[in-house]
């Protein structure tokens, strides 16, 4: 199906390896498809106890979808765009509720798809390597593939900080936000899957507690940097807890704790001048609509939002393809957003987003879960 994707089973374990290491193995459709094709395989075969997603190369798990393909499309007016969310967030929801251990090693860079793919796995392993983001805004576009739901269920206010912002950060942070489950040496990872594939297991949870008792005995890595979050928890939720974004930019602009106003200065400033004012109020409202929504509703939502933000429902203003021709097309890092600032942002721009029918007969995922 694709060249990029190699599956194969080993003892009693099915493993999935991303094969596209010169583009940080970005998700192209048949990429997507390969993945469900292997799981739904393995779904139902006896032989087969726990799946193991791993990435080719050193620089990373997975660095997102192939947005050039997005831009491309697009821009040639193909009309076959949405189907390959159908099927990356039908992907998603799979793997989130799929019957046997699914087992993420999220080594290197692991953002945007990359997430997606990793985040519904019931053992999600970093290394010293990881580093972790949903930087969307960036780009104009949003935290989908069920960012929605994982991003808002972390403590306080953290989900509309990290969505809204993009910022990256590592395993410790990843763990003690409650975005993986363990840290391994990216040395050792080819002897836990080695250990997992050559082992006598009697069943899936067998295969489950083995991998996690391997990461508890792991001793931590070199090079392990420490996390960033912990000691700004309080200030994010000070700040990122407020009713909108223009709130939240004059909250930072008038912080006045020496320890924090350094911080503060950097995030109103990351805001302003490195993402989308438009997406940047619609993640803000994504992530906080997400904290009442299941993940097969938030999933339903996305695609509606995406399909939105591509212009694809004919409305106004494809904001991801200039993101995207601004920062990875043409490589000017210059994109013309629809809005000059934050402040310009209606609260019916944002609404545009969320007025569709997640169960609408246009929604091609509106049975999803059912």
């Amino acid at each position: 199906m694709t060249d990029f994707v190699s599956t194969d089973i080993r003892g009693r374990i099915g493993f999935i390896t991303l094969t596209r290491p010169k583009a940080l193995n970005a998700l192209s459709h048949d990429m997507i498809r390969a993945m469900a094709s292997a799981l739904d395989a393995w779904r139902d075969d006896s032989a087969v106890l726990a799946v193991v997603l791993q990435g080719e190369g050193e620089k990373g798990l997975c660095a997102g979808g192939d947005i050039r393909y997005f831009h491309e499309a697009v821009s040639a007016g193909r009309t076959d765009l949405m189907d390959f969310f159908t099927d990356e967030y039908t992907l998603n929801y799979t793997i989130a509720t799929y019957p046997k251990p699914y087992i993420a090693l999220m080594d290197g860079v692991v953002m945007g798809g990359g997430m997606g793919i990793s985040q519904g796995a019931a053992l999600r392993i970093v290394t010293e390597a990881t580093r972790m983001a949903m930087p969307e805004t960036a780009i104009g576009l949003f935290p989908d593939v069920g960012g929605g739901c994982f991003l808002a269920n972390l403590a306080g206010h953290l989900g509309e900080y990290l969505g809204t912002t993009g910022v990256v950060f590592g395993a410790v942070d990843a763990c003690e936000i409650g975005l993986a489950d363990g840290v391994v040496p990216r040395a050792e990872l080819p002897a836990l899957c080695a250990w997992l594939a050559n082992g006598d297991w009697p069943d899936s949870d067998a295969v489950l507690d083995a991998a996690r008792a391997f990461a508890r005995q792991s001793l931590p890595p070199a090079g392990l940097a420490p996390g960033k979050l912990a000691p700004l928890r309080d200030v994010i939720d000070r700040h990122f807890g407020l009713p909108d974004m223009s709130a939240i930019l004059a909250s930072l602009k008038h912080e006045a704790r020496c320890e924090f106003a350094g911080w503060a200065q950097e995030t109103e400033d990351l805001l302003r001048a490195k993402r989308s004012p438009l997406m940047v109020c619609v993640t803000l409202e994504q992530v906080r609509r997400a904290r009442k929504l299941s993940l097969a509703d938030e999933l339903r939502e996305e695609w509606l939002m995406m399909r939105s933000v591509f212009n694809l429902d004919g409305r106004s203003g494809a904001e991801g393809v200039e993101g995207i021709r601004a920062m990875v097309v043409d490589k000017d890092h210059a994109p013309r957003w629809q809005h000059d600032s934050i402040e310009a942002v209606t609260p019916a721009d944002v609404a545009r987003f969320f007025d569709g029918d997640r169960f609408g007969a246009d929604n091609p995922l509106r049975n999803l879960g059912q």
